[in-house]
């Protein structure tokens, strides 16, 4: 007889498991459309961390759980990544979406003194104990909707204290939320209104000062830099990415948002991580990406946010053969929005991805992107134990079922962290 090994938990027959296993690395071109289906799948779960996948029948013969899930009927994930958000803020802009509704750009609201500068001046008078609170707050309801793994920007401080403020908010809150953090430091998300007549004095404090700083305290893994109209130049840019990784930062940039700049194809070359929105991007910058590890992180919830009419060519982007992954650019002004299933549903809807590519993209993907794909985004031996059972029967359900929360359990290394709509312990 054979004797069974223990283990902590089990979640069993599913309608539908997807692995997402496979090759390491990203999934690119048609093998985004891969995601490890897995009919009747289950999943065994010990110290954390995923020790078997297959049949509950063949589950069952090796293992012992303490804990049983019953996954009928249910689709079962990895845990979403979101892999581009801005989750350290106060206050809202609700007014400039109306501003928007009544036909004001976004460059219109930001030369009015609006858009980020807003946020910073926000940001800037509050407490930590406030911007702690609201990062809290929008983790908690990102959990409720599958979210296992989140990057957090800072760049609404715009001065080495009050961004040192915002990543600390990030490391405290990270230390005891059941959400996954990865934090990047944007200083240059804009140049502060105190510096508008000397740019070049700020992007020398941000190489020169801030930089080094947020690297010798350990507060990111990545540097950002928004290279765009409206913000920082391509020289400019690629000034903060070499500082960034002469401090051993990991680099992103915010990439042909509004105007093409060629910040991504710069990207490409440099070894960014990701190259992020991508809406005015080239044939030579996707060329680039294909041909590098950059992950092209398309942001579609921010597209109808703005009103912008052109979505990022994710099919050309895929027929090239780059890694895309998707993101919710959780903001208070250009994406309001903490859902990746939402974004899921835009990407099948805007960037014209079929449901497989999309859970690709909020998965192991967007895990890749935040130089976290050997540890999460794919349900695999040995990787931590984050998975998600949803109330659907197949993964073509999840975008399809557009803005309902269908998240039944939420798994967070091994343990269940949310159920039915209800958080339930913190890590």
């Amino acid at each position: 007889m054979m004797v069974r090994a223990p283990c902590d938990l089990m979640v069993l027959d599913a309608a539908e498991l997807a692995s997402l296993s496979g090759p390491a690395g990203p999934r690119r071109g048609r093998a985004q459309a891969e995601i490890g289906i897995l009919p009747g799948g289950s999943v065994a779960v010990r110290g954390g961390r995923v020790v078997a996948v297959g049949l509950a029948k063949e589950l069952r013969k090796r293992w012992k759980a303490v804990q049983e899930i019953s996954a009928s009927g249910c689709l079962v994930t990895p845990g979403l990544v979101d892999p581009h958000t801005h989750a350290v803020f106060v206050g809202d802009r609700a007014v400039e979406f109306e501003m928007r509704i009544l036909g004001r750009s976004y460059q219109d609201i930001a030369a009015a003194g609006g858009g980020i500068l807003s946020t910073v001046r926000a940001v800037r008078a509050a407490s930590d104990a406030g911007l702690e609170k609201g990062l809290a707050s929008r983790l908690d309801r990102m959990l409720l909707q599958g979210t296992t793994t989140a990057e957090v920007k800072s760049g609404y401080g715009l001065t080495l204290r009050d961004e040192i403020r915002q990543l600390e908010a990030v490391r405290r809150v990270g230390n005891r939320h059941s959400v996954r953090l990865v934090a990047t430091f944007l200083g240059a998300h804009t140049v502060p209104a105190e510096f508008r007549k000397r740019r070049a004095a700020y992007v020398d404090r941000v190489c020169r000062r801030m930089i080094p700083e947020v690297a010798r305290l350990g507060l990111a893994r990545f540097c950002d830099v928004f290279v765009d109209r409206g913000a920082f130049t391509l020289a400019e840019g690629r000034r903060v990415l070499q500082a960034a990784r002469a401090a051993g930062l990991g680099l992103k940039v915010h990439a042909e948002e509004f105007e093409r700049t060629g910040i991504s194809s710069l990207a490409a070359r440099m070894g960014a991580a990701s190259a992020d929105h991508l809406m005015r991007v080239s044939d030579a910058d996707i060329r680039a990406l294909a041909a590098s590890r950059t992950v092209a992180v398309c942001l579609p919830v921010t597209t109808l946010f703005v009103g912008e009419p052109r979505y990022a060519p994710a099919r050309r982007m895929l027929e090239a053969g780059c890694a895309v992954a998707v993101a919710t650019d959780l903001n208070p002004g250009s994406s309001h929005c903490d859902s990746l299933p939402l974004a899921m549903s835009l990407a099948c809807l805007g960037l014209r991805m079929t449901p497989a590519e999309a859970l690709t993209a909020v998965t192991i993907n967007a895990a890749h992107a935040l130089g976290m794909g050997w540890e999460v985004g794919s349900l695999e031996l040995g990787k931590r134990a984050d998975l998600v059972i949803w109330g659907v029967p197949s993964h073509r359900h999840l975008p399809y079922t557009m803005g309902a929360n269908l998240a039944r359990t939420v798994i967070v290394d091994g343990r269940v962290v949310a159920e039915r709509g209800r958080l339930l312990k913190a890590r």
